[in-house]
């Protein structure tokens, strides 16, 4: 099984990183398959340990990929978290690619109740998937997927999921323009 959520890691200096990942999850443990080079990767090498943030507020997962990543922490924990769990890295698998760095859950808290996730939510979520690969798929494919999840966005979109949404969106109008030259 695959989560999407927010991996925070720290590096030796203390300068925090925020990154959305779909986190593999199989029994007690935790598999982080960052892409070559990140700093997730070099963070999560160096010192051992991560936490990972169950949020709901899909403007975390937006806002990461567009470079807004000033939200509230206490620590390495998103204030916004819905519960979170610090896990250490107990083994590496190499790979050129997308090493596979297997961890297990040292504690885990719930801070608030989850409530549901609305389509926009989804949408949202799969947008930022789409961002987070616009160097890897054809535009033609990222265009005809964005048109589909806007259907459940205009659906059951809140004020958020639109603000995360416009990011999304503006990011993808610059990477064409970057691109169409």
């Amino acid at each position: 099984m695959i989560q999407e959520l927010i991996v925070t890691t720290q590096n030796a200096a203390g300068i925090i990183h925020l990154a959305p990942m779909g986190v593999h999850i199989h029994g007690d443990e935790i598999a982080i398959l960052p892409f070559r080079p990140s700093t997730t990767l070099t963070n999560l090498l160096e010192t051992k340990t991560a936490v990972l943030n169950y949020c709901d507020d899909v403007r975390i997962f937006a806002g990461c990929l567009t470079g807004r990543r000033d939200f509230a922490l206490n620590g390495l924990i998103l204030k916004c978290a819905l519960a979170h769990s610090k896990v250490e890295l107990v083994r590496v698998e190499d790979d050129e690619t997308r090493p596979k760095l297997v961890c297990k859950i040292l504690k885990t808290v719930n801070h608030a109740p989850f409530l549901g996730f609305n389509r926009a939510q989804y949408s949202v979520l799969e947008a930022a998937i789409l961002v987070s690969r616009l160097k890897m798929l054809p535009l033609e494919k990222i265009d005809s997927e964005i048109a589909y999840l806007k259907i459940g966005l205009e659906k059951t979109a809140g004020q958020r999921e639109l603000e995360a949404w416009g990011w999304l969106m503006d990011e993808i109008e610059a990477f064409k323009k970057e691109n169409a030259k």
